[in-house]
């Protein structure tokens, strides 16, 4: 879960000019490098680090700020975006951390609520 504490505007070539609102996104990916999803998460929780992925622009220079992770051990990246993703919502950048993926529009989803602990009470069944 990342928080944008401001609106965005993304700079990535494929994403350039695309603005994100201020508000909380829930990012679906997987970490089958070296090191699994620990050393990814650290990775994404660094503000200064070598863009790579298409979520660094997110996650790096105080653009935002990872406040929350959910690991699903086994899991699948599209699998989580589909259980996930609010049907009623749009998809806010068509491609973004899905440029390998046939099946899904977007890893990025909006959440359409401006609090993370919103969301983790939505997550939570709890809201």
């Amino acid at each position: 879960m990342i928080e944008l504490e401001a609106d965005l505007t993304l700079q990535n070539k494929r994403f350039a000019g695309i603005t994100l609102a201020k508000g909380t996104y829930l990012y679906c990916g997987s970490a089958n490098g070296p090191g699994g999803i620990a050393a990814r998460v650290k990775r994404h929780c660094k503000a200064t680090k070598k863009p790579h992925w298409h979520v660094d622009e997110l996650t790096s220079n105080g653009a935002g700020q990872v406040v929350s992770v959910l690991v699903v051990p086994g899991g699948d990246e599209c699998e989580l975006r589909a259980e996930l993703q609010d049907q009623s919502l749009p998809v806010p950048v068509p491609g973004f951390g899905s440029s390998d993926c046939t099946e899904c529009a977007s890893h990025l989803i909006s959440t359409g609520v401006g609090n993370h602990s919103m969301v983790l009470r939505s997550l939570a069944g709890a809201a």
